[in-house]
């Protein structure tokens, strides 16, 4: 069993296994801000702080009749005393929350985690029911702004959904292009329908322009950077030089909207066809707007 859904099944253990969704959300949040190297990550949304990967992990575990769940309340079935099987200084943390947070309610848990961690309650649709006018005020100021027109581009590979959304809200970005051919990943949250419901739910618009990506088959076989160059010069000069309209797309939602990003999958820019397509999109426009890689 992965290690983050221990942590999941201890946290329910700790607070007398069957523990509010909402609630298991937040505690789970608490938990891993105390750690050097947190098991999970956090964005803001409906509720407060939520971790895509916990509640995916939760799931799968109902359907090994781990857990089960109600409308509300997530109940650990299993047996298993996960406590013993954590590492001692998740062992100790986890008594630190339950120790300090046991007797807190729902309603004080939200609010404790609104106040002292108010980024992760830009997007909460609830904040006005837990936390006065002047308050809410200090959290609207919490959320990145920039006024700048600039195209963006970033690529998942070796960060998790959660490091990757808030990269997006970090840098404002208000529409979110993914180029790849195939929207298909072995790496949770980046395929097609995850990543507009994740991307989505936070605020960012997401469209796809598989037209402007490579097709796989001419990914095989990329060994060196000079492979790759070789690529992306017959990127260039078919798809780029022949799919105008599809950029045109990209360029007036960077005139409308100000900060446009394109996805893919690389974390090297210098091995993504995004770089290119990104140049070639401000080539497009008489005024040069910035290329930032992300």
């Amino acid at each position: 069993m992965y290690y983050r859904r221990k942590i999941l099944l201890s946290l329910m253990d700790a607070f007398g296994g069957k523990v509010g969704k909402i609630d298991l959300q937040k505690l789970l949040f608490l938990f891993t801000q105390l750690q050097t190297k947190p098991n999970f990550y956090f964005v803001p949304y409906k509720f407060g702080a939520f971790s895509f990967q916990a509640n995916a992990d939760l799931n799968t575990m109902l359907k090994y009749d781990l857990v089960s769940d109600s409308d509300k309340l997530w109940i650990k079935i299993s047996k298993t005393n996960f406590i013993k099987e954590l590492k001692n200084s998740d062992r100790v943390l986890l008594s630190k929350i339950r120790d300090k947070f046991g007797s807190y309610s729902t309603a004080n848990l939200i609010k404790y985690t609104y106040l002292n961690y108010p980024y992760y309650a830009i997007n909460s649709t609830i904040v006005q029911n837990y936390l006065s006018a002047k308050k809410i005020i200090k959290i609207a100021e919490s959320r990145p702004t920039n006024l700048n027109t600039s195209l963006y581009t970033i690529g998942y590979e070796g960060i998790s959904l959660e490091q990757y959304v808030n990269k997006l809200i970090h840098y404002d970005i208000k529409v979110l292009f993914d180029v790849r051919n195939f929207p298909r990943s072995m790496k949770y949250g980046f395929s097609k329908k995850q990543l507009k419901h994740a991307v989505e739910n936070v605020g960012i618009k997401y469209f796809h322009l598989p037209r402007l990506g490579i097709v796989s088959s001419k990914r095989r076989s990329l060994n060196t950077q000079k492979d790759y160059n070789k690529l992306f010069k017959e990127y260039s000069e078919s798809v780029l030089k022949t799919n105008i309209a599809d950029q045109q797309e990209i360029l007036g939602s960077l005139i409308k909207e100000k900060r446009v990003a394109l996805t893919c999958f690389e974390a090297n820019i210098k091995q993504c066809h995004r770089f290119h397509l990104a140049n070639s999109v401000v080539d497009l426009s008489k005024r040069k707007y910035k290329v930032a890689h992300i």
